[in-house]
């Protein structure tokens, strides 16, 4: 069987994450080889640079291009170390981010210049796409305090203001509907067991196991 990429999308406190260990155990209980693996952060590199684009520090603030960059950095390490060598092996790759999360939290997030977005992205994926993306369509105010729920310590992007997740949001929403044959709308204000037999059941009608 050929690899496959499924990426796991949405705003902070979807559920994403984990939606994608559920997601595993479940296949693997199919006996499906599956790798999981997260932008940024999937690879030795991308540790470090997940380390310096998500936690606050005092003094220097990074720059919103800097920022785009050193996430192009961390994809194009994890793209060439990590999927490609997995995808070849045929194994089912579960990741929590890819590139659609640069276009929400750069592009409609930032602000930032959407063609030097797309063009990053081409150069660090090398024109790799995700076979499915999972987008978990929840409000961005409902994330946030799910995360302050946990009592999770809120990393440098889950401190921005609300507007700015808004935005978020709202670029998922026009990501998803501009490419419905990869993007596909998972309901994250249900209970997790809900959650993933919606997963469950896009990927039994979308991927062959």
């Amino acid at each position: 069987m050929a690899g496959k990429l499924i990426v796991f999308e949405g705003v902070e406190g979807c559920g994403k994450t984990t939606q994608m260990q559920m997601t595993g155990e479940w296949l693997r209980s199919l006996g499906v080889a599956v790798v999981t693996t997260r932008e940024p952060g999937g690879t030795e590199l991308g540790v470090k640079l997940r380390r310096l684009l998500l936690e606050k520090t005092e003094g220097e603030t990074i720059a919103d291009r800097t920022e785009l960059l050193l996430y192009a950095a961390d994809r194009a390490q994890h793209v060439e170390a990590d999927l490609k060598p997995n995808l070849k092996q045929g194994k089912i790759i579960l990741c929590d981010r890819f590139v659609d999360s640069t276009i929400a939290y750069q592009g409609y997030g930032r602000g930032l210049d959407m063609h030097l977005i797309h063009q990053l992205n081409q150069i660090a994926t090398g024109g790799l796409e995700s076979d499915i993306t999972l987008w978990f369509d929840l409000d961005a105010e409902v994330g946030l305090k799910r995360k302050r729920r946990s009592g999770e310590i809120a990393d440098r992007i889950e401190q921005e203001e609300i507007t700015f997740h808004l935005r978020v949001q709202q670029g998922y929403a026009e990501i998803a509907a501009s490419q419905p044959q990869r993007v596909k709308k998972i309901d994250a204000s249900l209970a997790p067991e809900l959650v993933q037999k919606q997963i469950q059941e896009v990927l039994t009608n979308n991927l062959q196991f």
